[in-house]
């Protein structure tokens, strides 16, 4: 397999410097990075690349090669406005957190946009329509959708296969000569008899750079016995940005035997939710660090890595171990961590609960008690884990007991059924009851959705954890922003701030004097705001406006208001 790779870097490799001159860049200032392709984010890896555009919005956006716009979406999340261009090559470019798309492509989506009477659409766009130059102007930089703050977020894909692949592969004027940056180690034990420096737990060790190399501090010899896995705390720099970046490559030797390596240069958005087994997933939970792992778990199926048998984990049975790291970045720029481990056996009580029910990665699994039932189909689980469960009595906002089903320190790769008996709920609330999880630490409840049926609430989840039943019964809550006393006070939009107290906005419906209009809604900043055209309503006269905005509880709000314009 490492054979297999080798050859297809190599390949992949001649393929890129050919490539190098096809693309220009998408914005016209220096292209200085906030993220990097297949940084760790939350439940995934980063797509592409996002460009820094000097800390506000409006920038002129361009194509990077001759194609066609093939795809248009607009949404309240996710890239917010966006734009898909084919190219000839077997690549499709991608624009997204865009403020506004040029004329043309504006006028084509606002018209789908009332025909479809929805703000969110996802436009599937013939080849002939917008044909599109290299160097073309095709938006403007925003902030648009999940962005955290304006910038444009990049990618290049495989056509074909719709993989995002590493953009800094394909020549874009984006400086980088400064090598990863180690943080900490973490030594992980992996079986019920394990232990790092004589306990049952994971350790950690902060990690210095002294004489121009990476040390754990104190060069310790770390005492550790039966199978125990390495992971590493480090980030990315690009020159000129102190945003951290994300690593894509990373090898394990033991005793100079190479036992473990990924490169991360695409990857299949089916596959991109892995990334909770490719770190350290208990540690995320717990501390808001990402370790890396350098071994594989077996229900992992990313093909990124080539290891030997031992999968990356150190099972040796004695003696001082040498164990090195090395991590690389998409410019080849480099750093290692070097440091020994000595199997040292010592009896350690097992941190694993006697009563524990053992769940297998590559079964169905199921739980039932009275009051709750789980279902975990195959391959939700990365590996094997011992189940615990524990009911306790909830307080009277809750309509059911609290199920401790594990912990939330365990992901799920695809979600899991639910079904938890509600308790004391009256028949008028039945429609209303929703499942919540609460938060380890807060305690806070935040909803999961579901329904009632035959006295339980069902639902879907994706982690495990805490999990009880509420009702929502409280509407949604609008807030002008642009109306007082009957008079416009913003001249060329009118807008609102609306929130949810539980289970969440799920649609807007706004018609002036009769119509429906469009509200372009941001879910970050829970803003819907409606630009009047003259082209759709007619000017200088009184309108009534009539804003309708639902949750996932059906609980409805519903605001009017008349003005001139």
């Amino acid at each position: 397999m490492k054979a297999i790779l080798l050859i297809f870097a190599v390949l992949s490799g001649f393929g890129i410097s050919a490539q190098e001159k096809y693309f220009s860049d998408p914005l016209k200032i220096p292209l200085l990075l906030s993220g990097s392709f297949a940084e760790l984010r939350a439940n995934h890896f980063h797509s592409g690349i996002d460009i820094k555009t000097n800390g506000g919005t409006g920038l002129p956006v361009y194509a990077v090669a001759d194609g066609y716009i093939s795809r248009i979406s607009v949404s309240p999340s996710g890239f917010g406005n966006a734009l898909y261009i084919v190219h000839p090559n077997g690549t499709t470019s991608v624009y997204g957190h865009l403020e506004r798309f040029s004329p043309a492509i504006k006028k084509y989506v606002t018209d789908q946009q009332y025909e479809q009477l929805s703000f969110r659409v996802d436009l599937q766009v013939p080849s002939f329509l917008f044909p599109v130059k290299r160097g073309d102007e095709i938006a403007k930089s925003g902030n648009s959708g999940s962005s955290g703050g304006p910038h444009l977020h990049f990618e290049i894909r495989d056509t074909k296969s719709e993989e995002p692949l590493n953009p800094l592969d394909y020549g874009f004027s984006v400086a980088d000569n400064t090598p990863p940056k180690l943080y900490s180690l973490l030594v992980v034990p992996l079986s019920d008899t394990s232990h790092v420096n004589y306990q049952p737990v994971s350790a950690s060790y902060p990690v210095v750079f002294v004489e121009g190399k990476y040390h754990v501090k104190g060069d310790p010899v770390i005492p550790v016995y039966g199978p125990v896995g390495f992971a590493i705390e480090a980030n990315d720099y690009l020159d000129g940005s102190y945003n951290k970046c994300g690593i894509n490559k990373l090898s394990l030797s033991v005793d100079g035997m190479t036992s473990f390596a990924f490169l991360l240069d695409r990857f299949s958005f089916d596959h991109s939710r892995y990334i909770n087994s490719h770190i350290v997933y208990g540690e995320y939970i717990e501390s808001g660090r990402r370790f890396i792992k350098t071994w594989v778990d077996p229900g992992n199926q990313l093909p990124i890595y080539t290891y030997d048998f031992s999968n990356g984990v150190l099972a040796e049975k004695s003696g001082r171990h040498s164990i090195r790291m090395e991590l690389s970045d998409s410019y080849g720029n480099s750093s290692s961590l070097q440091f020994n481990v000595e199997v040292k056996f010592k009896k350690v009580n097992s941190a694993i609960p006697a009563e524990a029910l053992v769940m297998k990665y590559n079964k169905e699994n199921s739980f039932k008690s009275g009051n709750c039932e789980l279902e975990i189909p195959k391959g939700a689980l990365y590996s094997d884990f011992e189940f615990t469960y524990r009911e306790e009595p909830t307080t009277l906002a809750f309509y059911s007991d609290f199920h401790k089903l594990a912990d939330n320190k365990i992901p799920l790769h695809v979600p899991a059924e639910i079904k938890i008996k509600a308790r004391n709920l009256p028949v008028e609330l039945e429609q209303k009851a929703l499942i919540v999880s609460l938060n380890s630490k807060s305690g806070q409840p935040s909803a999961v959705g579901g329904s009632f049926k035959n006295g339980c609430v069902e639902g879907s989840i994706r982690s495990l954890g805490v999990y009880a039943v509420m009702v929502d019964t409280i509407p949604p809550v609008i807030k002008s922003l642009s109306i007082a006393g009957g008079s416009l006070t913003e001249s060329p939009r009118v807008r609102f701030k609306i929130s949810d107290d539980l289970s969440g906005i799920k649609s807007i419906e706004g018609k002036l004097d009769g119509k429906w209009a469009l509200f372009e809604y941001d879910a970050k900043s829970n803003l819907i705001t409606h630009y009047f055209d003259k082209s759709r309503f007619e000017f200088g006269k009184q309108h009534e406006l009539v804003l309708e905005v639902v949750d996932y509880a059906e609980n409805v709000s519903v605001y009017k208001a008349g003005f001139w314009k």
